[in-house]
Parts: structure tokens; sequence; C-alpha cells
């Protein structure tokens, strides 16, 4: 692709006062390090014509001149029709989000738009009432959450802050290898209407899976779950814990002391940092839709989804489940 520059108003002032002194154009460009075809079409386009200064080159009318085109000229449209039918079909069907689909026509070398670019659509034909946007008013129920996305740059979280909070980025490199036992994400898997929740706790190598109904997000609640359920798991495998940003994991202070393990958080509107417990709430979900109140789900049955889970074929294991992957890593680790 080519990168054209734009004359600056100091170098349009250059090429007066080297006109002045009679200096051809093929050395005026040599000197302020343009092509001589972008001198001469600058002289051509931003020379008047007519009136007192014809046929003499005045930087400041050149200048604004050339500002006022680039403001009236035509703009290239890169969201298209057509593009728009594109993205809408892989929301409304494929469910793709607007960030996979930016980022996966580009690696497909089709023509696309910046996440962003669709987002902001997504929101104007939400709120607009124009007749080109009838169409795409309710695409934003295809988007995983549907409320405004909080800036990525905003630094101010109105979950406040978590006391000896230690950022992702500080945790140990071996942890994304996933080559040991014992780092352990957790999450919370919402019910309907905010007003249920579970406690989901997955080791990153072996995709086993712990769920604990809780009555509450209450922070107390949760450290008392983790703590006798992450006790029992065999609390000496238990290396580190990566939670997200909310405050119901204010009490992970208390949890690294009962297990003495170190604990982390993920980057703030991330969930990419804790994807394998994202991924196993996925499976979950199949059993727990969205609109499921969990307060009416009793705990045997949470029970057993939680052993469904866990002896659940997976492909990246050759089609074993987590509860061979366990057994297969503590015969090699006591061999």
């Amino acid at each position: 692709m080519k990168h054209y520059k734009q004359l600056t108003l100091p170098q349009r002032y250059q090429i007066s006062a080297l006109l002045d002194a009679g200096i051809s154009i093929t050395q005026i460009a040599k000197t302020i390090g343009f092509n001589k075809s972008s001198i001469s079409r600058e002289l051509k386009r931003n020379t008047p014509s007519r009136g007192r200064t014809s046929g003499k080159y005045l930087p400041e009318h050149a200048h604004q001149k050339t500002n006022d085109r680039h403001c009236t000229k035509t703009k290239s449209i890169a969201l298209t029709d057509q593009l728009k039918e594109r993205i809408a079909g892989l929301m409304e069907y494929e469910k793709w989000s607007p960030e996979l689909i930016a980022k996966r026509l580009a690696k497909e070398a089709e023509t696309c738009v910046s996440h962003e670019t669709i987002y902001k659509w997504i929101w104007t034909a939400k709120h607009s009432n124009h007749r080109k946007h009838k169409r795409y008013k309710n695409l934003y129920k295809h988007l995983r959450h549907t409320g405004r996305r909080q800036k990525r740059n905003n630094v101010k979280d109105k979950r406040g802050a978590i006391t000896g909070r230690v950022g992702i980025d500080k945790r140990p490199q071996v942890v994304n290898q996933r080559s040991r036992i014992g780092d352990i994400e957790v999450d919370l898997m919402m019910g309907s209407n905010h007003k249920s929740a579970l406690l989901v706790m997955t080791d990153r190598t072996t995709l086993i899976t712990m769920i604990e109904k809780l009555g509450s997000k209450n922070a107390d609640e949760v450290y008392q779950k983790m703590s006798k359920r992450l006790t029992n798991f065999n609390s000496s495998w238990i290396k580190t814990i990566t939670f997200d940003n909310g405050k119901e994991f204010a009490q992970h202070n208390k949890i690294a002391k009962d297990l003495n393990v170190k604990t982390y958080f993920t980057r703030p509107y991330t969930s990419q940092d804790k994807g394998t417990v994202e991924n196993r709430i996925g499976v979950i979900r199949r059993f727990f839709p969205k609109k499921t109140d969990l307060r009416e789900v009793s705990i045997k049955r949470i029970k057993e989804v939680e052993k469904l889970l866990n002896y659940r074929p997976i492909r990246k294991f050759n089609y074993n489940n987590p509860i061979e992957v366990l057994n297969n890593k503590c015969v090699a680790l006591m061999g």
C-alpha cells in the first residue's frame, strides 16, 4: 500500500521562497524531499488563476485550499451494505463476536472493518429510527453482553478495588504451559436476573471442574465454599488461583493463606485471561441456560452435572475425559 505525504504549511512557505529565488521545480522537489510531480501538482492546483494574485503561489492560500478539498471530497465507505449483511449473518447464525468477525475475515483476506467500527454501527442501529438501520436494529441482542461496553482505557472501575490484588502479568510463566496440576481458574456463573449463581473452579491442565451452589455473591460465602472444596481437592497440589475482578473474590488473601498458594487477577474486561473456566461455563450452560433460576436447582442436580462435565470426552485430550487425564498425570507423578 502506498503512503502519500502531505505538504505542511512551513514546506509551502519554503516552496514560495524558492520560487521567488528563481529555483526550478526539480530543485525545489529535491530540497524539500518530494517528487517533482508532487510539487508541479501543488502549484497547478493551488496557484490562483485570476484576481490580483493571479499566477502568484501564496502558501496560506494553498494550505487552506488543500484543507477545504479534503473536507469536501467523497469518502470511500468501508462498511458497505454487503459487508453489513455478512457481519449480521455471522452474528445471528454463527454467534460470532465483532472482534472474531474482524480478525477472522482479515485473516481470510476478506475486506472488513475494525471490531470497534462494528460495535459503533451496532449501537447506532439500535438507537436509530432510520429505515436503513431497521434490518439491524436488534443486532445488539446477539452480542454476548448486550449492555454498552466500558471503554478499555477507562480507569474508573465501578466494582471497587480489591486489596492485595496481583495482576496476571505477574503470574509465573509455567502456568501458561499447562504442564502441571494445580493452576486453578475461578469464576461465577450467574442465573436469571443475577439473583443466583454457581461457583466454578477449573484446573487449567486437566480441566477437572468443581461446581458449588451459592446463596449469594457475598465474598464471605464464596471464600467458605472455595476453602472447603479446594482443601478436599488436595490442597497440596494447588499452586495458583486466578480470579476475575469481581468483589465476590475480595477474600482471596484468606484463600491464599489457607491453601498456601499465590492468587492472581485478570485484566479488567478481558475474559480470555480466564478462558479455561469460561469454556467450562459454556458447557455448563447447556445444562442450565441463562434464564435458569439456579435457586430452584438442587445440589444433587449440580453434582450430577459436575460429574457429567468431568467424564465428558475432550478432543484436545484425544477424547479422553478430565478424570482420565488427571489419573494419568497422577500415575506419571508417582512413577
